[in-house]
């Protein structure tokens, strides 16, 4: 079905661009996993774009969600919002060297787009100058550039638009063919590329993501009557290398210049988002330039996304804590895919049975891994993608898999990585826990030794026995179950409904937790937040010692967990 065009880049454009570049990455995924020969030969281009993409759609999304809830004559988001939504949601999602130049592109696209914040729209000589702004700002991004890569395409994409007059179609359409044809020639510029007979995956994913922003102010995909039509046979036809000449061990260049990795290059790739200031990271670009290659920072304003291969993974990660706060730090071992497992030895043993949970700080990471689970981190307004939750679910390395995801929004992201991970052959059970407290109670009796159909029906009964609650503060004026809340107010919700409407944290939580016991209960549990009041935990404690018999209180450390108190009562 033709795709209705849009006549102007405005936030119903971006978020159509979004989720036809994640269907076109969808589709040629697999083609560019198979293409991808450096900076490591390790088959992952195609999937890392894809993911970095999903998490962009994700966040353009949220925006719309968001503001689909407000009232008004167009409850539609700006062009600025979305442009910056589109670039944050790509920036802390972005996986690889691949899927990192992708978030500092559509960022530089963003700045653009987002310039002016009263504009409803931009035309064709602002889509000229996003494209051009997207290119240089990926190159600036990139320690050592090195042609016959993605930045090349983008570069040839941004100067054929910048030699073109006429709408946003025509622009994209100039784009894309530019793109296309430099992608063709990258064979004849880095010669592991010609060896291999591939033009560069990187590239190639780019060209997709312009073949998406043509499709989206034509309404045709290229090469189906639309603009770029036949240039598709040209890269289409280069053969994908075979996997037992060109595996592991092929040679490798290095998408941002060096030696590459691989048998004599660095050993790992180490990706983790940074929050520093600009100085701090200038320091850090010149300390991990020296540690490795491939290095590539993104990202501005306060936050960071650093990828970079060296020997010592170790290293890496000390820079950035001298430069700052990182988080969601992922260390890959090039040689086996695994960060704690030694060169050269056998790839580990599978287990039969492990649990992977997304949980929403830093705090109960640590509880639940303790537990002996996976964990997802999901950081308040960032929550995990699906791909975030199947690299977890592989990361787990278990025939049988039990998954919780934590929170009502997240079943259907949950169910879309439990349905892939099955296809990869992993028995996977899904068991709907709405909240942290939830899952506790579901690790608490969880048995590996048990018969999998019956160890998933006690964690579900163990779940589904504890009521859940937080304790919150209103971001803005709203109607609830409760009455009308204004901005600042503390809300204590139970099972996901507004049931308290106070001024005071502690006096709020104390009235959520009798409301909650007045049912009964045996276990009292108490997540806190990095910004709840230091004193409420011995409150609530000598509350429930004094007015309720024969009822256990726990109090646990979230961290960072957007709640300011979550409650469990079993």
């Amino acid at each position: 079905m033709a795709q209705v065009p849009q006549t102007f880049f405005d936030a119903l454009a971006v978020r159509t661009w979004c989720g036809l570049a994640l269907e076109a990455l969808g589709r040629a995924r697999e083609e560019i996993d198979a293409i991808n020969v450096y900076p490591v030969a390790d088959g992952d281009t195609g999937t890392n774009l894809y993911l970095t993409m999903e998490s962009a759609v994700t966040a353009v999304e949220a925006v719309f969600a968001a503001h689909g809830l407000e009232s008004g004559p167009d409850p539609r988001p700006t062009l600025a919002d979305t442009a910056r939504a589109m670039a944050h949601g790509a920036l802390i999602g972005a996986r690889g060297n691949s899927g990192t130049i992708l978030a500092q592109l559509l960022r530089g696209m963003a700045q653009v787009l987002s310039a002016d914040g009263t504009l409803p729209h931009t035309d064709g000589p602002g889509l000229r100058l996003a494209l051009r702004q997207a290119a240089d700002r990926a190159r600036e991004a990139v320690a050592h550039p090195v042609e016959g890569t993605v930045l090349t395409v983008a570069a040839a994409a941004a100067d054929a638009a910048s030699d073109t007059d006429g709408d946003c179609g025509t622009v994209a359409a100039a784009a894309y063919r530019g793109a296309w044809a430099a992608l063709a020639a990258t064979p004849g510029q880095l010669a592991v590329l010609e060896r291999a007979g591939v033009v560069d995956a990187g590239g190639r994913g780019l060209v997709a993501v312009l073949g998406a922003l043509v499709e989206t102010f034509t309404g045709q995909a290229p090469g189906a009557g639309g603009p770029g039509a036949g240039v598709h046979a040209r890269v289409d036809a280069v053969e994908a290398p075979d996997p037992a000449e060109h595996g592991p061990g092929a040679p490798a260049a290095e998408e941002c210049g060096g030696d590459g990795a691989g048998p004599d290059g660095p050993a790992f790739e180490v990706i983790y988002l940074l929050e520093a200031d600009d100085r701090a990271v200038a320091r850090l670009r010149t300390r991990l330039d020296a540690l490795g290659d491939s290095l590539v920072v993104v990202g501005g304003d306060g936050l960071w996304n650093v990828h970079v291969h060296v020997d010592d993974a170790g290293a890496a990660v000390e820079a950035g804590v001298e430069a700052g706060r990182p988080y969601r730090i992922r260390i890959t071992h090039f040689g086996l895919g695994d960060a704690h497992t030694g060169g050269g030895r056998p790839p580990r043993e599978r287990v039969q049975r492990a649990v992977v949970a997304v949980v929403p700080g830093e705090g109960l990471a640590g509880l639940y891994s303790e537990a002996g689970a996976t964990t997802v981190l999901a950081r308040p307004g960032e929550p995990p993608v699906s791909g975030e939750l199947v690299e977890a679910v592989r990361r787990a390395h278990a025939r049988e898999v039990v998954l919780l995801p934590n929170d009502a929004d997240l079943r259907h992201t949950a169910a879309a990585a439990a349905e892939q991970a099955r296809t990869e052959g992993i028995r996977v059970a899904l068991i709907p826990t709405r909240s942290a407290v939830q899952g506790i109670a579901a690790l608490a009796v969880h048995e590996p030794e048990r018969r999998f159909d019956e160890d998933v029906v006690s964690m579900t009964s163990a779940a589904g026995a504890t009521r859940h609650a937080e304790v919150v503060v209103a971001e803005r004026q709203s109607w609830t179950m409760a009455g009308i809340c204004q901005a600042g107010d503390i809300l204590g919700l139970i099972d996901g409904d507004v049931a308290v409407i106070g001024a005071d944290v502690t006096v709020t939580a104390a009235a959520v937790l009798d409301r909650m016991l007045s049912a009964g209960g045996e276990l009292v549990t108490l997540v806190l937040g990095d910004e709840a009041p230091g004193a409420i935990a011995e409150h609530l404690e000598a509350r429930v010692r004094e007015s309720y018999l024969a009822v256990d209180t726990m109090v646990y450390r979230g961290g960072r967990q957007g709640a300011l108190l979550l409650i469990g009562v079993e």
